[in-house]
Parts: structure tokens; sequence; C-alpha cells
């Protein structure tokens, strides 16, 4: 008994990074950790590991630690988490037959167990040498995905080339950091599209952050480092619950909840067409000043993240004058639907903060699909279960308006700034429409222009739409914060309900 208790610790060793010098070496040297180093800043402590004496049935000329994937059971910030961390140092990171099935098992105990699922991913995607072994099951892993989305929460973290398999884990993902410099990520890797496409590109050029973070919006962040990007994934799971039938967790803080802002009278100029970033309110009525932020450098015109308030999650949308005027475009449209079923699905509440000219027209915007995509926004808000407060800013005109800033939406809590001025349409664009014949014969068109414009706003503005109950109160700024507070310690849930059917069909 003993040699054999002798034999199975020593193949354990043999997993570790101590027993691996040349490899470990050869992952400093590309700037990276090793998996196990990873893992052991995305855990707590001890963990329970699943199949770490597995190896390849097919690669019998080396060792394959792991078979090249660490998949187990651990604890983040005290809360249990299930966890996929890919080894590079092992045949690239590749998937094979028995990393599949290590991946599909931890998945579905994930599922049983509602427990987030964290992946690590660093690796090339399919092990060449495996095809015939693993092509049947290889799709049960992303079918599993699909069953864990909106019941548990994924992320990922893209730490090396990750092309195929691997970007496809993060295709399903709720929340993706990649690190800069090592990410890169695609549907095929450089030899794939050199070999269809006749093209050379660097792993940076076919898919780094620049790509992924900023043009495209498959990623939601970018990290300095592998530390860094594992930092920002506890983070993310720290306003969430651990699965949709629980509550996201509550952090105790000494901000009081009382606390007024005398910057917030002040922070929205008094000029119509002057911008100012609408990140400084979102901090001011925040617990501490800090908020999460999603998707910073995609989309720049809608502003989506994380705040705690009195130590709750709170999901924020927010327009971004600073950005195209705050006005929704397609690529605003999808990051914001994408975050409010993010939201909801795990009963985070969501704070809607207005400034909108409309949605953004024109025929490059067309192109983009742009009536689908604005729709998909009031699409996903319409159908929310979370209570939703929303608060017009300034500017909320047109259907962006309708989506942001209205009753159409059924917030729980329909509020507005001094400031706000609410209408079907721009004013300069009503003006054009209604006066048209006056303005042409006008002695100054300009003058005139200006002078009904002016007149309408008188007619559009908070005031007005208070009285006419159009919204449910007209706010102090600088008491935002308190109030937005009270209105969480009383609402819980929002109304909702849907006539009997399996399912809606999401505008694309």
């Amino acid at each position: 008994m003993k040699e054999r208790i002798d034999e199975i610790a020593e193949l354990r060793r043999r997993t570790l990074d101590g027993a691996r010098a040349a490899a470990v070496a050869k992952q400093r040297e590309r700037s990276k950790l090793t998996a196990r180093e990873r893992l052991a800043l995305l855990c707590d402590g001890e963990v329970l590991e699943y199949g770490q004496l597995v190896s390849s049935r097919k690669v019998t000329e080396r060792e394959t630690p792991a078979d090249g994937v660490i998949t187990g059971l651990g604890t983040t910030d005290g809360r249990k988490i299930a966890f996929v961390v890919y080894d590079f140092t092992v045949l690239g990171g590749s998937q094979g037959d028995l990393s599949h099935h290590k991946v599909g098992h931890i998945q579905k105990i994930a599922i049983t167990e509602g427990v987030p699922c964290v992946y690590l991913c660093d690796g090339g995607g399919a092990r060449v040498q495996e095809m015939d072994t693993y092509t049947f099951d290889f799709p049960e892993m992303f079918a599993d995905q699909a069953r864990m989305s909106g019941w548990i929460p994924m992320a990922a973290g893209i730490m090396g080339p990750c092309f195929a398999g691997h970007a496809n884990i993060a295709g399903m993902a709720d929340y993706v950091v990649m690190v800069s410099g090592t990410a890169s990520m695609g549907v095929a890797g450089t030899h794939l599209v050199r070999a269809s496409m006749g093209r050379d590109l660097e792993k940076q050029e076919l898919g780094g952050p620049a790509l992924h973070c900023n043009a495209a919006g498959t990623a939601d962040d970018e990290a300095a480092d592998d530390a860094a990007c594992i930092a920002r994934i506890r983070g993310f799971l720290g306003f969430l619950p651990a699965n949709a039938q629980q509550r996201p967790p509550v952090v105790a803080t000494d901000d009081p909840a009382d606390r007024r802002d005398d910057a917030l009278a002040t922070v929205v100029p008094e000029s119509p067409r002057r911008a100012y970033d609408v990140r400084l309110i979102i901090r001011a009525v925040a617990d501490e000043g800090r908020f999460f932020e999603v998707k910073p450098a995609y989309a720049r015109n809608i502003v989506t993240g994380f705040v705690r308030m009195r130590g709750r999650s709170v999901g924020v949308v927010a327009n971004q004058p600073m950005v195209l005027g705050g006005a929704l475009d397609s690529a605003a449209a999808e990051k914001m639907s994408h975050f409010v079923e993010l939201c909801d699905a795990f009963n985070v509440p969501l704070l809607l903060l207005a400034d909108i000219p409309g949605v953004l027209g024109g025929p490059d915007a067309e192109r983009t699909g742009i009536v689908r995509r604005s729709m998909k926004t009031l699409y996903t808000l319409a159908r929310v279960t979370v209570p939703v407060i929303s608060i017009v800013l300034r500017k909320a005109y047109g259907m962006g308006g309708y989506i942001m800033g209205s009753r159409a939406i059924r917030p729980n809590l329909l509020l507005a700034w001094p400031t706000a001025e609410l209408g079907a349409m721009g004013l300069e664009g009503a003006v054009e429409t209604i006066h048209r014949k006056q303005l042409a014969a006008a002695a100054d068109p300009a003058v005139e222009r200006k002078r009904l414009v002016e007149e309408l706003r008188q007619k559009m503005g908070a005031v007005p739409t208070g009285r006419a109950y159009g919204v449910d109160d007209i706010i102090d700024p600088r008491d935002t914060r308190v109030i937005v507070n009270r209105a969480l310690d009383v609402f819980t849930t929002r109304d909702a309900k849907l006539p009997p059917h399996k399912h809606g069909i999401m505008p694309v």
C-alpha cells in the first residue's frame, strides 16, 4: 500500500510548479504567471481540485499534467466558486479529449451547486492530436454554458493567445478581461487565417485588447497584468449573487445614506450644448465615490457599471454627453442591452441617468441596424423584473428619451432634475418642423429660431412636465443619493407581467 501511496504522491507532485522548472521559466519569459499561480490569486486558500492526475490518452511521448487544465471548487472573498484554469505550458493550453470532460464535469457541478464559474484562458484551441476522440463531446461544453447563462455568473480572463474554443468560452461569459500585451483571441488563430485567407497577422493585430475592448466590445475591460486581470474578475463577482435565486451581497460602508453633494447643483452646464462627464454624477451618488465600470472603452456614449448604495449592488446605465452628445447608436444599444439583462438576471436594481438627444440617425447609423438595435434596449428594459429608478438629468428626447426617461418602461420611480427637458424630439428639430414657414418668412431666421427654441423649452422643461405629472417628482440634484437610497429601501421588484408565452423574440 505504501508504494502505491508514494506513487500517487509522486504523480501529484509532478503536476506542480516546483517539479516543472523549465515550463515555469518559459512562462516567465512570456511575462505570464503559471496556471497554479493564477489560481492562487483567484482563490482565498486551499481548493478542491478535480482530475489533477489526468493525462492525455493520445499524447504519450511526454507528460501532460492535469491534461492542461486545472478544474475544481474554491472560495473567492469567502464565497464559493467553480474554476477552470488552462495551462499554456501543457501542449500550449490546447483542449483535448479528457480536458473537455474535466471542464464539462465542473460546469455541471457549478450548475448543481449554484456557484459562479471563472475561466482563466490561455491556449490555442483544439488539440490536433486528439481530434478523432473528442469531436463529438466538444460542443457540450458550450451548451452547458448556455444552460449556465442567467443562472450563475460566468467570468473569463483572457491571459494569453485564446483562439477557437478558448475564444468561444469568452463569447459565452458575462464578463471578460484581457491582459495587455499578452492576450489575444479570435475564432481562428494566425495559422488558420494564413492558411484560409493568405494573410499574415500578428496575434495582437488579429485579436488583441485594442480590437476587442475598444472596437468590437467582445471584452469588457483591459488589465495591465495577470494579477490585475484576476482582481477585476474578483471585483465583478463581488457585485453579484452566487446564482439567480439569491440577492447580491451587501457590503458594510461608513458613507452616510443621507449624504448630500453640493457639487451636483452645478455639474450640468446651463447651456444645453455644453458637455460634462456623467461619471462625476455616478461617483457623487455612489458609496465612497467608487464606480466599477463595465466596457469603459467601448461605445463610450453610454456608460455602464456597478456602484454600491448603502452597501447594496446597483447597476448604472447613463448617457455620456461627452461622446456623440449621449445619443444612442447601435454599439451603445448592444452594450446597454447586455448590461441590463445581466443586472436583471442576478437581481441587481437599475439606476438610469438620462441625458439623451435621441437615437442616432442617418445612413451610416441605418447600415448598422439602428432601428432594431435601439429597440433591443427598450425590449430588455420593458421586461426586467428588478427595480428601475430613472432620473432625467437634462435632455430626454425622442425614442432615446422614451427608453431612458419615460413612464413607458414603468420605472418604479421617475425623477427629473430642474435642468430636465422632455419631448418627442430635440428642440431645434421641433422648431424646424413646427415653424418652417414662419422661419422662412422671418427677417432674421437665426434670431427667430433662437426665440422659438427658448419658447418651446419653457413648455418642455422640468416644471411643466412635473405639473402635468410627466415625472413623479422634480428633485434637488444635491439630494439624488438620499432619494435613490430611500427608493431602494422600498422597492424589491418591478411590475413586468407578461402574457403567457414561451419567450419573447429579441430584436437583433
